[in-house]
């Protein structure tokens, strides 16, 4: 594992500084949480103008050759190791610009099409990406099929040249913004369930759609259900072929996975200014707290560097993804259940009535569970994390080899 940049690494590092201040603002305080997204409800019109903010950004970055930068050149990145765009993401971080707007298009959509779709898709489908002029969202999830993705029974029927698809997905962020999805859908139910179903990239304003926003614990509502009532899809939408939509799958949910235990932000530093404002930082045991926090955010932060040195020689990543979504729910656990004890009864209140204008509930706190869960809860992980790289035998898995139709329901 290399810890200090290569000569190379470090011309780069400083090429990713001399862009950025030339184009944004370098940030010269710790954040204002206060003044975050995730601080109180936010006004559709404040949503609204950090959605264009973010859109001008990405833009930008795309005119100046610094969008997509793991992308191959001819779809308008710079052919780079992902190495390198860690590098970059890692500067950036100190600036006032938006980031992981585009987490599920640039970082989830674009990768899978790169790798899985046609020639015709990459065309239509990538530009609009990279330069921030269309968003994706993901529908992945059901009712029934979360954890266990291949369980999921949103039907695709062939009709000519067209899928016919209904059914529910749930938990899907963004899906009012987005212009498209990436779903799966059930097309084969003679076979056993990770071999039937297809990938699809679906256009959201087609007839059919109803989007119903889920409103959370913490009053926003990022999240929705999205129903699918004889929405009729063109079979040059499928990623792939039909009834082999898991390898384009294991692409999508490898990179969400490294993205979510990679970007988030807001950490140790942060929670060290709640507990000096609330008069604890002297707390033995709360120092004690602070000290296992730290030590989680470290091992995160080494765990990206083993990352990116496989990165950095060409080789691979392997389950590092699930190892460092894991270590990231644990950070998350530990952070919100601190936050809550540092700030006692005040914790209790909302919005502008409280520190940082309730940023720390809503996020830290309440907020955790969208991470925890999405992507794989702590339960997928330590499955994968147990067979691929422990060696463990494999969990009792009942409906194995038998074909679909046959599954019992509940």
């Amino acid at each position: 594992m290399n810890f200090d940049d290569s000569p190379e690494e470090a011309v780069w590092r400083a090429e990713c500084r001399e862009f950025l201040d030339a184009h944004a603002t370098r940030r010269t305080e710790a954040i204002d949480w206060s003044q975050s997204i995730w601080a109180r409800n936010r006004s559709e019109a404040e949503l609204e103008a950090h959605r264009q903010k973010a859109a001008a950004w990405q833009t930008l970055k795309y005119e100046h050759g610094w969008a997509g930068l793991t992308w191959p050149e001819a779809f308008g990145g710079r052919g780079l190791s992902s190495h390198f765009n860690a590098i970059f993401a890692e500067v950036e971080a100190d600036y006032d610009v938006p980031m992981g707007v585009y987490a599920q298009s640039i970082g989830m959509a674009g990768p899978t099409i790169i790798a899985h779709g046609t020639d015709a898709q990459k065309a239509r489908y990538l530009a609009p990406m990279l330069t921030g002029q269309e968003t994706w969202c993901q529908l992945f999830s059901e009712p029934g099929a979360g954890s266990d993705l291949a369980g999921l029974r949103t039907s695709g029927l062939v009709d000519g040249d067209e899928l016919v698809v209904n059914g529910q997905k749930v938990w899907t962020s963004n899906a009012v913004e987005a212009a498209h999805g990436m779903l799966l859908v059930r097309t084969n139910t003679d076979v056993p369930k990770h071999r039937g179903i297809t990938y699809v990239l679906l256009d959201m304003t087609l007839p059919g759609i109803d989007i119903r926003p889920l409103k959370q614990i913490n009053g926003r509502a990022e999240f929705n259900e999205v129903f699918l009532d004889d929405v009729r899809i063109p079979l040059d939408a499928v990623v792939g072929d039909l009834d082999a939509g898991w390898g384009p799958i294991l692409t999508t949910l490898a990179n969400e996975r490294q993205g979510i235990g990679i970007g988030m932000r807001g950490g140790t530093a942060d929670l060290i200014e709640v507990a000096r404002h609330f008069g604890l930082s002297n707390d033995r045991t709360v120092r004690q707290e602070l000290a296992r926090l730290m030590e989680m955010e470290e091992t995160i932060r080494f765990l990206s560097y083993r990352v990116r040195t496989a990165a950095s020689r060409g080789e691979a990543p392997g389950p590092e993804s699930s190892v460092i979504k894991l270590a990231a729910s644990r950070r998350l656990a530990l952070q919100g259940s601190l936050v809550m004890r540092l700030m006692g009864a005040a914790a209790t209140l909302a919005d502008e009535d409280t520190y940082a204008n309730g940023y720390w509930q809503s996020y830290a706190f309440l907020g955790q569970w969208a991470a925890r869960i999405g992507g794989g809860t702590d339960q997928v992980q330590r499955n994968i994390v147990g067979e691929n790289v422990l060696g463990l035998p494999q969990e009792p898995r009942p409906d194995k080899g038998i074909p679909f139709r046959d599954i019992p329901t509940a």
